[in-house]
């Protein structure tokens, strides 16, 4: 490992790669601490530190404490991605965008406009939101986060939140283009890293006021690897079903007659079904328990993922979305029709109707086993938290959840990317596989 982390050092383009990617992440993290104007940042980092299980809170996670220090980066990253997964899930159902993405580059190029167009505009609304909301002390427990509120501050703050987004999206695409890694998920990843510290100074705090013991920290550090373990094989699992293509001869070449493989990921969906998941389920929740009335409030901390019966909803919820990403990522009918267009076929099923049905059998089953061992690694920092009171959300986030996730995720694809520059110029990766 050390012997490949050195290797990419001495090829010249790649630790150009590697060092623009460290720079424009550091101009990420800078950007994290620039504030916006007219808020009183410390207050409204007390307010958050009390809503941790809220829609607000696992936005804060994503924008790596910005939301909450309300930096010009506060709205982060999540409404180009937001964009992108409704965009994704327009694709399947109407024609028209599934046709610019089949169109080749130029259709891209268009849904990548598209993608960009509806991040400015909901930017504008979620901007203009938060500025409305940040105005009220009613929110905040009568707390005055803006000293100054009327149209000045929602147009400065618009334009701010706005402008902070795009900056943060042509960033990705600058990592992505001239760096190493997908440029969007390794701003995320950043920011979920950077709470990191955070988390471990909370658990050396509780140590030291005796709320935890040395031998539970042991069991923690256990436990982190163990889940880590876990999200790996949840994320590099599948099913390889071998394919055989017959032989084709078109003039005097012969083409065809190969056996090759079509892999069914047990996760096809990513972290996205939990971020479906826990949208749904705390956005009624954030907003009942800005409510006054007892009913409502009561309401909300029910649907919280900490209680009994909001694990409960939140791992319904993680099950439904596997099976329902999964069916949107992978058609059987088209890859069957495929197949077929291509002379390709499955050992003992015949090419059509029968390869479609073949493969949603098979993918119905390998999405059981991975929408269950996603929802475990979901619900287990609301698990810890349920039966430790005393530990914060920032502390148990640690143990599971989208964090950890999209940490392994990212990481993984982003070393395959290094990998393959390594493996060019004849040197050995950092993945096992790469010696064989």
């Amino acid at each position: 490992m050390l012997d490949s982390f050195r290797d990419s050092f001495k090829i010249p383009d790649l630790r150009k790669r590697i060092f623009i990617t460290i720079w424009l992440l550091t101009v990420y993290r800078l950007g994290c601490y620039v504030p916006s104007p007219g808020i009183d940042g410390k207050a409204l980092a007390k307010f958050f530190e009390q809503i941790p299980n809220t829609l607000l809170g696992l936005a804060d996670l994503f924008s790596g404490g910005a939301l909450s220090n309300a930096t010009i980066f506060a709205l982060g990253i999540m409404p180009y991605i937001s964009v992108s997964i409704i965009l994704e899930l327009l694709t399947s159902i109407i024609p028209y965008f599934d046709n610019l993405r089949r169109t080749g580059v130029e259709g891209r190029r268009k849904l990548t406009q598209i993608t960009r167009i509806g991040t400015v505009g909901l930017c504008i609304f979620q901007g203009l939101a938060i500025s409305i909301w940040l105005e009220n002390p009613a929110h905040f427990g009568e707390i005055v986060i803006v000293p100054n509120p009327g149209w000045l501050f929602r147009f400065t703050t618009v334009i701010t939140l706005t402008t902070g987004t795009i900056f943060l999206m042509w960033l990705g695409e600058q990592i992505t283009e001239k760096g190493i890694g997908n440029g969007i998920s390794l701003i995320i990843t950043a920011s979920i890293l950077s709470r990191m510290p955070v988390a471990f100074h909370r658990v050396v705090q509780l140590v030291s006021v005796g709320e935890i013991n040395f031998f539970a920290v042991l069991i923690m550090i256990i436990l982190i690897f163990i889940v880590v373990a876990f999200a790996i094989i949840v994320n590099e699992s599948e099913r390889r079903i071998p394919v055989q293509y017959a032989k084709r001869v078109v003039g005097r070449k012969v083409y065809g007659g190969q056996t090759t493989y079509l892999p069914i990921k047990i996760n096809q969906g990513g972290v996205i079904p939990l971020i479906f998941a826990i949208s749904i389920l705390t956005f009624p929740a954030t907003f009942l328990s800005f409510s006054t009335n007892r009913i409502l409030q009561k309401i909300a901390s029910l649907l919280s993922p900490t209680g009994g019966l909001g694990m409960l909803l939140y791992a319904i919820f993680t099950i439904f979305f596997c099976y329902f990403y999964a069916s949107i990522i992978f058609n059987p009918d088209n890859v069957a029709d495929d197949l077929k267009k291509y002379g390709g076929f499955i050992q003992g099923i015949r090419p059509g109707k029968s390869t479609a049905v073949y493969l949603e059998r098979i993918l119905n089953r390998l999405t059981f086993p991975g929408s269950l061992m996603l929802t475990a690694i979901a619900i287990l920092p609301y698990l810890i938290m349920h039966i430790y009171k005393r530990i914060p959300y920032i502390v148990a986030s640690l143990f599971g959840g989208i964090g950890v996730l999209i940490i392994v995720s990212v990481l993984i694809e982003t070393l395959r990317q290094v990998e393959a520059h390594l493996l060019v110029r004849h040197y050995q990766g950092f993945l096992k596989k790469a010696k064989k």
